[in-house]
């Protein structure tokens, strides 16, 4: 049985939230190392076309996806505000540029629902839960092995490509 300060645990999910086009996207905390002002990437030669480069943080070096393009969208807008943020997903360490980050939101379990039917029979996998909001916009929470995966993806299409163009 639990005890009440795990059940309270289990009932509430805390998402870090990203902006893209003007759309919230959601993510674990739990997923996210941390959210840095955005620094150009230095660009890698031959990387997949969704990597923009790495950069230095700390010592460490990071790969940078742009979360716009890798959501098959238009790349993240510049500015201000724009962040990128440090996720690790299987192991794996890199970053997403956003436009910006708005605040971590505190979602009750029941506001989580799975994406629509129809959306997931047609294959799209990207986002792993919707979040009902009164009186806002539902957020989008991401499944960052689809990123992930978008990424390889890119990276087996540029090489198909590339061995046509030799063709």
């Amino acid at each position: 049985m639990q005890n009440a300060n795990e059940t309270r645990a289990d009932s509430h999910v805390e998402l870090a939230c990203l902006e893209v086009h003007g759309q919230l996207f959601g993510i674990d905390v739990q997923q996210i190392r941390e959210i840095v002002r955005a620094q150009t990437p230095t660009p890698l030669p031959k990387a997949p076309r969704l990597v923009e480069g790495v950069i230095d943080l700390r010592g460490a070096i990071v790969p940078v996806v742009d979360l716009g393009r890798a959501l098959g969208g238009e790349p993240a807008r510049e500015g201000r505000s724009t962040r990128i943020a440090i996720v690790e997903v299987e192991g794996l360490v890199f970053g997403l540029r956003a436009s910006a980050a708005a605040d971590v939101l505190p979602v009750a379990a029941s506001d989580v629902q799975s994406p629509p039917a129809l959306v997931a029979q047609a294959g799209y996998d990207a986002v792993r839960a919707v979040v009902r909001r009164a009186g806002a916009p539902p957020v989008l929470v991401l499944a960052l092995e689809h990123v992930l995966e978008s990424v390889y993806r890119s990276e087996i299409e540029d090489r198909a490509r590339e061995a046509g163009a030799e063709g």
